[in-house]
């Protein structure tokens, strides 16, 4: 009687065992599943995005955001281009999510030459373009001085504008800015001959022309002094107005949340203070 009382005893006991084992085992598939559910949903709230960009002053206004944008659960990545074609064909090919480098006629031009669909969205900052003496460097170019410009039609045109505030060209009066070109020089006493080039090219092929009319972005890149610059584009000049700089994406993305904060980040007072602190003058905010 005794050894059966005893064997029922340790059936119970290996039962209550395993009922708590069992449980156990329950239990942490659970715990893990409300972890995995907490870490999808930590990645769920930080979105990723890439930004195209040029090197300065683009680039680092967009590096200067990065934490406060983070804060704002978007971790940004930023891609430096060298040239004003690639940033746009990679955003045209989602190879990023959004550019900024450029101004509003610039990308019309664009979109019309490549059948690209990327649109502007808000302006953050303008870029005075300005001349500089590369062989001469007198405020009156010697008679048959070759003036290197940029050869898109957008800066091409703010350079000959720039030029005829310079009083060395007179061109077609009543003319849109944006329409201008060289065939516009209606009037051209010292004869100066303008030799259109890649924008980026200025900067470093100075040497090689008597002056060149340069972006403010790429004059600094190539470590020229805008104080150096024989003149620069005025803040309330009809080119400020007209060649901010836009943050740009591919058409349908103009609402993604991710790029909405991007913009507002990017308007704010730290922002500006950021560029007039570090730029003085060579990069103006225009919000």
């Amino acid at each position: 009687m005794k050894k059966w009382l005893i064997a029922i005893s340790l059936l119970l006991t290996f039962g209550l065992l395993a009922a708590c084992g069992n449980g156990a085992s329950q239990s942490q598939p659970n715990n893990s599943n409300n972890a995995a559910a907490g870490n999808n949903n930590n990645s769920i709230a930080v979105q990723k995005i890439t930004v195209g960009a040029s090197a300065v002053p683009h680039a680092e206004i967009l590096n200067f955001v990065k934490d406060k944008l983070k804060q704002q659960g978007v971790d940004m990545t930023v891609k430096v281009f060298d040239d004003y074609v690639l940033p746009n064909m990679a955003l045209e090919d989602k190879q990023i999510d959004a550019n900024y480098f450029q101004t509003v006629p610039y990308l019309d031009d664009f979109n019309k030459k490549h059948n690209t669909h990327i649109v502007p969205l808000d302006g953050i900052h303008f870029e005075p373009m300005g001349i500089f003496g590369g062989k001469q460097k007198t405020q009156d170019p010697k008679s048959g001085a070759v003036v290197a410009i940029p050869n898109d039609v957008s800066n091409g045109a703010r350079a000959l504008k720039l030029l005829e505030t310079k009083g060395w060209i007179k061109l077609t009066p009543g003319k849109k800015l944006n329409d201008l070109t060289k065939e516009d020089i209606v009037q051209n006493p010292h004869k100066i001959v303008i030799k259109p080039m890649d924008a980026a090219m200025l900067g470093r092929a100075l040497g090689e022309v008597d002056y060149a009319v340069i972006n403010g972005n790429y004059a600094m890149q190539a470590g020229l002094k805008l104080s150096d610059a024989l003149m620069m584009e005025k803040k309330g000049s009809e080119a400020a107005k007209t060649f901010a700089n836009v943050i740009c994406v591919k058409a349908g993305d103009e609402k993604r949340p991710e790029i909405q904060k991007l913009i507002q980040v990017l308007k704010s007072d730290d922002v500006k203070k950021f560029i007039e602190d570090k730029y003085k003058g060579a990069v103006v905010p225009v919000f």
